[in-house]
């Protein structure tokens, strides 16, 4: 991990930036860019987790611009995205390697957090010609232990009738302020490290998924094909997530916060075991969005691993 020197200084919550739509296969998906600061940047892209959206990567995107040309993509049914045909990871790997395809802008270095882990695990594995490197925090690739996420007391939900209605009649009825300071509590282990600005920004995401009517569609579609996922996982086949990672060739950054309520933490170690170059990263007192809970500590670690990368590349070849 590189000096807290090489950063840029702090200068207080930065506000999100500025996005864009654009059609993919007949659907508006919006795009937020990070320009960035320096002549040489590589590009990037960012994907977020389950319920989440490109604004979940604002600080650390402001923190690596002199190193990356950003863009965080809102999912299908997400952020400011039109809702899909289809959730689930397998769909939205297929999106976020449309867009690649579509921006002309890859290799990228791909950067997921939760749900967009997994998404990115399989964007890797399958077009390893899109990835320049890949960045996992607090990935939800599969486990079975259901005390280890708060999420696993939602599962028998799942088989209730009309439950995407009746959560969309529920979520309606909640303060937005109430609704953000749930989530926030879920996602970090200390919720003291939120700004004014970011609670101000979450309830407002908040209000505004509740004018959305496939917002709870969206969310729980998609959270019915992450728990089928896990399933498969420890099922034969060449399905299994865990099968996929094992073909990851990027060079890749596993981080997790020891205090995550969401995805067992014992999960990045497997997932650093699992494919094959990986370096892990696990930060005591941090919970489920490290790269909003402490982003410049999570940017010193990525430009670590840029650092590699370009010693790499630049080191000559033997005999030439």
């Amino acid at each position: 991990m590189v000096s807290e020197d090489i950063l840029p200084p702090a200068t207080g919550t930065q506000p999100p930036w500025p996005g864009r739509e654009v059609a993919l296969d007949g659907q508006i998906t919006h795009v937020r860019e990070t320009p960035a600061t320096s002549g040489d940047a590589e590009p990037a892209l960012y994907v977020h987790g389950l319920g989440g959206s490109g604004q979940n990567w604002t600080e650390l995107a402001g923190l690596l611009a002199p190193r990356l040309d950003g863009q965080a993509i809102d999912l299908p049914g997400f952020g400011l995205s039109e809702p899909g045909k289809r959730y689930g990871v397998a769909a939205f790997s297929a999106r976020v390697i449309r867009w690649i395809e579509d921006s002309g802008r890859g290799p990228v270095h791909l950067f997921g957090n939760s749900l967009g882990g997994a998404v990115s695990v399989r964007v890797a594995a399958n077009r390893p010609d899109l990835v320049r490197s890949l960045v996992l925090i607090s990935p939800a690739m599969p486990f079975v232990d259901p005390r280890w996420s708060f999420h696993s007391r939602l599962i028998p939900l799942l088989l209730v009738p009309r439950v995407e209605k009746l959560a969309a009649r529920r979520l309606t009825a909640m303060d937005p302020a109430e609704v953000a300071r749930t989530a926030l509590q879920l996602c970090y282990a200390d919720p003291d490290r939120v700004s004014a600005q970011q609670f101000a920004e979450a309830e407002e995401e908040a209000r505004f998924r509740q004018t959305q009517p496939w917002y709870t569609e969206a969310y729980i579609r998609t959270f019915r094909d992450l728990v089928g996922t896990f399933v498969r996982a420890y099922l034969p086949g060449s399905g299994s997530l865990w099968r996929i990672a094992a073909q990851v060739e990027a060079p890749t950054l596993v981080i997790s916060g020891r205090q995550d309520k969401l995805v067992d933490v014992r999960v990045a170690p497997q997932v650093a075991t699992t494919i094959p170059d990986s370096r892990l990263l696990i930060l005591d007192q941090v919970g489920h969005v490290a790269q909003m809970e402490v982003p410049r500590t999570v940017a010193r670690a990525v430009i670590g691993l840029l650092d590699e990368l370009r010693a790499t590349t630049d080191r000559p070849r033997a005999g030439g």
